[in-house]
């Protein structure tokens, strides 16, 4: 059977050139089309596609709001996004928002194809040509700059050493130290040494092994 195909846009011309798009290829047949999200509803309510590809602006709506919803109703169903706005913000909305794949609209109509392809066999894992990018981008922001003493510190702290042994260790004053520890919590956002090694360890700058005893 084919992989049948719902398509949900304001512009009808948009809708017409995914329709062609789809009817050349082999394995797909447009079953619907929707320019809203009330449309859309009725639209997948009453032919239950395989997938449904969605613009992410909508007159009485974001296309989000339609994803989310649609995840909520059906776990197997792929949906793919398809925007104007092919930001890093709005690739990250659409992949907490339960979407199976992103398309920015200037990619040509093989990417989306292949977006729809993704989406019919992995409903539930996303992916976006700019998706690596973006996640280093994000990681890039959030992760904090640490000094090289302060990273020092920082792999003491997790071996469990307590002030006076890392002022030891780093053949500085225990005041320089304590000094040091709290810039550290100061930048990874803790208040105590357990805070501070859970967040390095979400972060990625301690390996997620605990401290000897």
């Amino acid at each position: 059977m084919p992989t049948s195909v719902v398509l949900v846009d304001d512009h009808e011309l948009i809708r017409h050139g995914l329709a062609v798009a789809f009817a050349r290829e082999d394995g797909f047949v447009v079953v619907g089309e929707a320019a809203t999200i009330a449309e859309a509803h009725l639209q997948t309510g009453a032919l239950r596609p395989d997938v449904v590809v969605i613009d992410l602006r909508l007159p009485d709506g974001s296309g989000l709001d339609l994803v989310r919803s649609l995840r909520k109703e059906r776990d197997d169903l792929g949906l793919v996004v398809l925007t104007m706005y092919a930001g890093d913000e709005q690739i990250f909305a659409a992949m907490d928002a339960g979407a199976s794949a992103f398309v920015g609209k200037d990619a040509p109509s093989g990417e989306v194809i292949a977006a729809a392809r993704h989406a019919a066999v992995a409903p539930r894992s996303f992916t976006c040509a700019g998706l690596p990018e973006a996640m280093m981008r994000r990681l890039s922001s959030t992760t904090p700059r640490l000094s090289d003493r302060e990273r020092q510190v920082l792999d003491l702290l997790a071996d469990g050493l307590g002030v006076a042994t890392i002022a030891t260790n780093l053949y500085i004053s225990e005041s320089t130290a304590k000094t040091h520890i709290a810039k550290v919590y100061e930048k990874l956002g803790a208040g105590n040494r357990a805070q501070a090694l859970v967040a390095a360890m979400r972060m990625g700058l301690i390996d997620a092994t605990p401290p000897p005893s």
